[in-house]
C-alpha cells in the first residue's frame, strides 16, 4: 500500500491548523486545471483568490483543501485544513517535509541556466536514487515551499531551484530548503531595475549559501568578475568551495569543446583527472553548467561512470533550447527547417549563449528557393535591465558570433536598438509585437534554414514559435518532460 504524502494529522502538526474531517492526500496542487485525484488543493491568493476554486477542486477529486476560511456552498463534511494564512501554511508544510526526509538536498540559482541545470541534476541523480525536483520554474516565494511540500519522505535526492526578482528573496527560501549543496550557475545582467549593479545581483545570488547545512558545499562559477563575492559569502558560512568553468584556477575546468548540431562533447578536468562527457544539446553554456553537476557528483561521492552516462541522456526542455525539425513537405523529409525554441526567457548572457549556438549550426543547402540554408534569429525585448537597457540591447550586435548569423528579426521597442545597430545586410524585420512578427514569418523562412527564437517570457515569442510550426509539420519527437 502506498504511503500517503500527507495525512490530516501530519498536516495539522505541521501547520498548527484544524482539519474539518480526517483525510489523506498524495500530492499538492495550486491549480485546478492540472489537479490530480487525491491532491491537497492550496487556495493561494494571487491574480485570483484560490478560495473561489475550492469547490471545483474537490469536485475534480482533490483529497482536501488548504484554506484560511470556509468557502460558501461547500458540504458540511468537506475535507479542509483551516489555517490563519494559506501561504504560511504552505511554507509550514514545506519545512515539515524537509525536516522529515533524509534526502540530500541541492539548491540551484543563477541569472541563467537554473532550470537546465536543475533538469541535468534530475537526470543524473535519478540514476543514483529516488529524486524529487521542482516542476517548471517553481523557484519563487510559493514555488519553493510547494516543491518542498510535495517531497515524499523517502526521497534520496532533492533538487530545489531558487530564483529572485528583488533583493532579499533568495536567503529565506534557501533557509527553508536547507540544502547540503548549492550551485550558482552564473551572475549576469538581469533584474537590473531592482539591483542597479552586477555586484548587487551577485550578493543576492550568493545569499543562497545562508541556508547551507553544516559542512555544506558551494559549487560556484569561477569565470566571473563577481566570483570573489560568491566565494566570500560561501566561506563566511563555513562552506567548502568548489569552482567550475573555463578559467585556469577552477577546480573543475572545461578544456576542449566540440559542438555538432544538437550534441556537445567536452573534455574537462574533474576529480583531479580528465573526463570526457557529452550533453544532448548544443552550447558551451550547457557544457559549463554540466561541470557543476559533475562537481556535485564528486562531492557526494556518487558513481562516476553512471553519472557521466546519464548526463549524456539529458536534453533541454520546451522553450529552453529544444530543437525540432519542421517538415515543410509531408512527402519529403528533406524539405524542412530546424527550429530552436528559446522562447521562455532572455537576458544579455542567455541571448549571447543562444546566438553562439545558432552561429555554429549547420543549415542545409539546395533545399529551398534561396538554395542556401541560413542561420536566422528572431529575438524579443529583454526586460528588467534598468537604465542601461538600450545599450545592452544594442551591444548584442557587437558579439563575435553575430558575424556568422544571416538575419536577425527584432521584436519590441527595446530590440529596435539592436535592429538599428546591426549591419544593414543582417537586419531582418522589426515589429513591435510578437503577433505582428508572427504574421511575417511565412515569407522569411525557407527549407534548409536554422531558426532560433528567444525573448523574455512577457514578450510572448511563443506566438512566433507557433507560427513557425504552422509553416509545416513538426517532426515526431521522443516523449519529453516539460518541467
Amino acid at each position: 500500500m502506498t504511503t500517503p504524502l500527507w495525512t490530516s494529522d501530519a498536516a495539522v502538526a505541521a501547520t498548527g491548523g484544524r482539519a474539518t474531517v480526517p483525510f489523506t492526500v498524495n500530492g499538492v496542487s495550486i491549480d485546478t486545471r492540472t489537479i490530480a485525484k487525491g491532491d491537497l488543493f492550496v487556495a493561494l491568493k494571487a491574480a485570483r483568490d484560490g478560495h473561489d476554486f475550492v469547490a471545483q477542486a474537490l469536485e475534480a477529486g482533490a483529497g482536501a483543501a488548504l484554506v484560511s476560511r470556509i468557502p460558501e456552498g461547500l458540504p458540511a463534511d468537506a475535507p479542509l485544513l483551516l489555517v490563519d494564512d494559506v501561504l504560511k501554511g504552505l511554507e509550514d508544510l514545506g519545512r515539515a517535509a524537509r525536516a522529515r526526509t533524509k534526502a540530500r538536498v541541492v539548491g540551484v540559482t543563477g541569472s541563467v541556466g537554473k532550470t537546465s541545470t536543475k533538469e541535468m541534476l534530475r537526470t543524473v541523480l535519478s540514476g543514483q536514487g529516488k529524486v524529487h525536483a521542482a516542476e517548471a520554474s517553481y523557484n519563487n516565494h510559493w514555488g519553493v515551499p510547494l516543491t518542498l511540500a510535495r517531497m515524499p519522505a523517502d526521497t534520496d535526492f532533492a533538487v530545489i531551484e531558487i530564483g529572485m526578482n528583488h533583493p532579499g528573496e533568495i536567503a529565506p527560501l534557501s533557509k527553508m530548503a536547507r540544502p547540503h549543496a548549492v550551485i550558482v550557475t552564473i551572475v549576469a545582467p538581469a533584474h537590473l531595475e531592482a539591483f542597479e549593479s552586477i555586484e548587487g545581483i551577485a550578493r543576492e545570488k550568493a545569499s543562497i549559501t545562508e541556508g547551507l547545512e553544516p559542512k555544506g558545499v558551494a559549487i560556484l562559477n569561477g569565470d566571473l568578475s563577481t566570483t570573489h563575492i560568491l566565494v566570500d559569502a560561501a566561506m563566511s558560512v563555513g562552506a567548502r568551495v568548489k569552482t567550475f568553468g573555463e578559467s585556469v584556477g577552477c577546480h573543475h575546468r572545461l578544456l576542449n569543446l566540440s559542438i555538432q548540431d544538437d550534441i556537445t562533447v567536452a573534455e574537462a578536468r574533474a576529480w583531479r583527472t580528465k573526463v570526457l562527457f557529452k550533453v544532448h544539446a548544443a552550447g558551451r553554456h550547457f557544457a559549463v553548467n554540466a561541470l557543476s553537476v559533475i562537481a556535485l557528483c564528486g562531492e557526494w561521492k556518487l558513481d562516476r561512470a553512471v553519472a557521466l552516462g546519464d548526463l549524456a541522456q539529458w536534453t533541454p526542455v520546451k522553450g529552453r533550447g529544444a530543437r525540432q525539425p519542421i517538415l515543410m513537405d509531408p512527402t519529403d523529409s528533406r524539405i524542412a527547417f530546424e527550429l530552436i525554441d528559446e522562447s521562455y526567457n532572455a537576458n544579455p548572457a542567455s541571448l549571447g549563449a543562444a546566438l553562439e549556438v545558432l552561429s555554429g549550426a549547420h543549415p542545409k543547402n539546395g533545399m529551398g528557393r534561396f538554395n542556401r540554408g541560413r542561420k536566422i534569429a528572431v529575438v524579443g525585448d529583454m526586460r528588467e535591465l534598468g537604465r542601461t537597457e538600450a545599450e545592452l540591447h544594442a551591444g548584442i550586435a557587437e558579439l563575435p558570433c553575430v558575424a556568422q548569423i544571416d538575419k536577425i528579426h527584432c521584436v519590441g521597442p527595446l530590440m529596435r536598438n539592436l535592429w538599428q545597430a546591426l549591419p544593414e545586410g543582417k537586419r531582418g524585420f522589426h515589429a513591435d509585437t510578437s503577433t505582428e512578427m508572427a504574421t511575417r514569418m511565412r515569407g522569411a523562412i525557407d527549407a534548409g534554414d536554422v531558426v532560433m527564437v528567444k525573448g523574455s517570457l512577457s514578450m510572448g515569442l511563443r506566438h512566433v514559435v507557433d507560427a513557425l510550426k504552422k509553416l509545416g509539420h513538426p517532426a515526431a519527437q521522443p516523449d519529453q518532460e516539460d518541467s
